[in-house]
């Protein structure tokens, strides 16, 4: 089986550890929170071969490397931006899961030209968009890694990493109206974020199909073989 190797790009404050496997057109992959690019292990290696793939690890995920004061998604879109621009890509699709499909609007409203197509794949731009009893579990997490911190262990970049499911991401559905880039929404039938602000997220902006995925969750959407069907079909 192909092997696949961790390289890092050197972005100033922040080196990105990332895997490239294929040849073909640019496709960028985006993981969620908490996750590394190790979930799309398949995706490079079966799902899209005949893309050139990327798999990046985000600020504060996996083996990227950085010395962060504050954590954003919008700071982690400018670090793909800045990511392309370093390895001269000059069009790349996009899929992002989760937080990583937040991070994938981001992508859309910044650089369209960049980016001509991006998946989705269960975004929330506002906390109250999360199902409450998920909130509710993610706010109890947070109290958890905080008491640790208070008895003396090093919690601050989980700390930071679970506070980017409690706050709205700073992406309004005013700038959600502008975006040029062809989007498509996906999202599981058991998610974790509301079906209705996932559906208000796909109606503001222009252009952009919305396709929920039968008979999964928002933890294994990514391995539904309806959901691959669809993203290579939209790649294409």
């Amino acid at each position: 089986m192909t092997r696949l190797s961790t390289e890092f790009q050197d972005l100033g404050d922040i080196k990105v550890a990332y895997w490239q496997h294929g040849s073909g057109p640019d496709l960028l992959l985006l993981h969620g929170n908490s996750e590394s690019k190790v979930i799309f292990a398949h995706y490079m290696l079966e799902h899209f071969a005949g893309f050139h793939t990327w798999a990046l690890d985000s600020r504060c995920h996996g083996e990227s490397q950085s010395d962060d004061e504050n954590l954003a998604i919008e700071q982690i879109a400018d670090d793909v931006i800045h990511f392309c621009q370093a390895k001269g890509i000059q069009r790349a699709s996009v899929i992002g899961y989760s937080d990583g499909g937040n991070i994938a609007l981001f992508l859309a409203k910044k650089a369209p030209q960049l980016f001509p197509k991006v998946v989705a794949v269960s975004p929330n731009t506002l906390v109250s968009g999360t199902e409450d009893g998920t909130l509710r579990l993610f706010k109890a997490v947070y109290g958890v890694i905080r008491f640790f911190g208070k008895l003396g262990f090093k919690v601050k970049k989980q700390l930071m990493v679970i506070d980017l499911m409690l706050n709205d991401i700073g992406l309004s559905f005013e700038d959600l109206k502008t975006i040029k880039t062809n989007v498509k929404v996906l999202y599981a039938e058991k998610d974790m974020i509301k079906e209705q602000h996932i559906k208000d997220i796909a109606a503001a902006i222009p252009g952009s199909t919305l396709e929920k995925i039968p008979a999964c969750t928002h933890l294994n959407i990514m391995e539904s073989p309806t959901a691959v069907k669809i993203m290579r079909e939209y790649l294409a």
